[in-house]
């Protein structure tokens, strides 16, 4: 080997510190290095194609392209291998892991001294070529520039300590070599297994194959035998979602989804959506059968795989989709941004908001159709996801229309548990003069079934969703309207359905408010601070009286709900309603005996409160007011 004009060039005093931080900050995980390397050998490649396409010349007599590990264990070496684009002497020093470029002053001013957020901006600056550092004492650089002479080799040698030497040597292939002389305690990375788990878990689908030295043999004995010094491809070199469709068969996206998802079943279904333009990037999503236990253990990790040009970079980046499409599985694999980015860059990134809009309306859509083409297939998937979609309209209101479209609901026209009623086929059975859509909560199906609320419409023959699910409470709070109609709780405020009444009805309406203004009052009298207020209803036709929320305050559901949350509320005061046509009333307003008035009205209200689901708070008190009025009528 022939060596000529080596220099030693100091890196600045800002590099040293920038060294020395990204050495001990950036990574928590050290084995990162080998995918940083790997990815570098995979752009050299991928650099030298595109030269080739011009001048095929560049590749010598060497289209194959690929990355080879090495070990030697005695010298404690790992030796990656590339034979890609390779590097001219001005380029190693200044290519040669982005810390030599420009912008490092000003990089360091940003830093704040806070050490999660510094780590951060080392990611946005880009160091993958240094995180061999972490490893390793030293570091050697063999390269050289495609199609150039093979005296214009280069050897870069450095530290890590602020500075390097460069010098020329002979080199007989292109491409570049990198030598990782290990540290003390970091002799894992010189075991094969070792390294063969690392390449398979971070650059299985880098389309560069990367050998590595075939295991020596097993003999009958069960003693290592010889070496054989041939070398096989570790990973698989096939990124399945950089194929075109047409190219894959079913089977290996079910194959891939096993494997990514760790699921023993195949996918419901999946969308491989490519994007070029503005913004590059693939998709390879998948929507599961089953729903897993863990689905709402709300601190699990979650999101798609993520990597930047076939290079894997994290599991579970959670900001490619929004957190109640958290059951959706896959690949988000984008030539936009940096390979050392990081969970907390990704959090505030234009490219990745951009994916994640589109990963969104492409799964919704996608639902939406499934639901028009196979609505059996959309029920039984609904099933296990569906209190997952719900949580949709409160986290993302650019697409509440769309969630509402997919939203599906028990309701009083089939009178049946199944969840299978659409909004829209709602509004299409709904009465001409009708201008809402209705819903009753409940602890249970059948309590929202059977709740006295019901009454007025079952009479008139109006549709009333019952839910059920602790989430619909979260859920119509925010999806508050579909296609213009309002969502109105049965439940809450006063029933106006004067467009569905006649005028004999609403004449009737109107003597009644004025004949019960006595009864009213008395009642609210016995009640006190137990009730906001005491009217009479028009919802009841068959119950003697009821509780309503408030108009703008929260249902008894809901207060219960969060209260069992562990929520500290303030209880609003319930509306007591009283059905002027059932026959306890009428008997209760000609009640002249003041204890005997206090003690029915007690009872109604008290019956009323365990009608909602609700708990009394003194259920001795209430027995005994019952016996007492069993009594009396046994007496009769």
């Amino acid at each position: 080997m022939s060596t000529a004009a080596k220099q030693t060039l100091g890196f600045q005093t800002e590099v040293k510190q920038l060294l020395h931080l990204m050495i001990h900050s950036l990574y928590s995980n050290k084995e990162i290095f080998l995918r940083e390397l790997i990815s570098n050998a995979s752009d050299a490649a991928d650099k030298l194609r595109f030269a080739a396409l011009s001048n095929n010349s560049l590749y010598e007599n060497d289209p194959n392209l690929k990355v080879t590990i090495n070990v030697d264990k005695t010298a404690r070496t790992l030796t990656i291998t590339d034979n890609g684009i390779g590097m001219t002497r001005e380029e190693a020093i200044e290519h040669l892991g982005t810390i030599a470029k420009s912008g490092t002053k000003e990089f360091l001013a940003a830093l704040s001294g806070d050490q999660a957020k510094d780590t951060q901006l080392i990611g946005q600056f880009g160091v993958g070529f240094y995180s061999a550092f972490i490893i390793a004492d030293k570091v050697t650089v063999k390269t050289r520039k495609a199609g150039a002479p093979a005296n214009e080799g280069v050897l870069w040698e450095s530290h890590g300590e602020g500075d390097f030497t460069v010098e020329t040597i002979d080199k007989p292939t292109r491409g570049t070599e990198i030598t990782l002389h290990l540290r003390e305690g970091e002799d894992e990375f010189l075991e094969d297994w070792r390294l063969r788990s690392i390449i398979r878990k971070y650059s299985d689908h880098i389309m560069l194959p990367i050998e590595m030295k075939k295991p020596a043999p097993i003999k009958e004995d069960g003693t290592p035998g010889e070496e054989t010094g041939e070398y096989e491809t570790v990973n698989q070199a096939t990124a399945l979602w950089t194929l075109p469709k047409s190219n894959i068969k079913d089977e290996e996206y079910k194959e891939f989804y096993k494997h990514i998802a760790h699921d023993f079943d195949e996918p419901l279904l999946w969308i491989h959506n490519r994007v070029e333009g503005k913004n590059e990037y693939t998709t390879l999503l998948y929507l599961p059968k089953h729903a897993p236990f863990d689905l709402f253990q709300y601190d699990k990790p979650h999101g798609l795989k993520l990597y930047v040009r076939r290079v894997y970079i994290m599991d579970d980046a959670e900001q490619f989709l929004p957190r109640y499409l958290r059951f959706v599985k896959g690949v988000v694999d984008c030539a936009d941004l940096p390979l050392n980015i990081s969970r907390e860059i990704l959090q505030d990134n234009k490219i990745v908001d951009t994916i994640r809009s589109a990963n969104t309306k492409k799964i919704l859509n996608t639902l939406e159709k499934l639901a028009e083409d196979t609505p059996e297939k959309y029920n039984d998937f609904w099933k296990e996801f569906g209190n997952a979609l719900k949580e949709g309209p409160a986290e993302d209101f650019s697409n509440r229309e769309l969630l509402g479209k997919l939203m599906r609901f028990a309701t009083t026209h089939t009178d049946n548990e199944a969840q299978n009623v659409s909004l829209d086929d709602y509004i299409r059975r709904m009465k001409s003069e009708q201008k809402k859509i209705y819903y009753v909560t409940a602890d249970t199906f059948v309590s929202a079934k059977n709740s006295p609320h019901l009454e007025i419409f079952r009479k008139k023959g109006i549709e009333v969703l019952l839910l059920s699910d602790r989430i619909d409470e979260w859920l119509v709070g925010h999806l508050t309207e579909y296609q213009g109609k309002s969502l109105q709780s049965v439940a809450k405020g006063g029933v106006d359905l004067s467009e569905l009444a006649d005028e004999e009805e609403k004449k009737d309406q109107e003597k009644t408010q004025d004949e019960f203004a006595g009864l009213l009052k008395q009642v609210k009298e016995v009640l006190g601070d137990k009730v906001k207020e005491v009217r009479v209803t028009k919802r009841l036709t068959q119950s003697p009286a009821c509780l309503v929320g408030d108009e703008h305050g929260m249902t008894a559901h809901m207060q219960r709900l969060l209260k069992a949350a562990g929520q500290n509320m303030p209880t609003s005061k319930p509306i007591f309603e009283l059905n002027p046509e059932h026959p306890l009333i009428k008997r209760l307003k000609q009640e002249q005996d003041d204890e005997r008035f206090g003690e029915w009205t007690n009872i109604l209200f008290e019956q009323s409160v365990l009608a909602e689901g609700g708990q009394l708070e003194d259920p001795a008190t209430f027995v005994q007011r019952l016996n007492k009025l069993f009594l009396d009528l046994a007496r009769v």
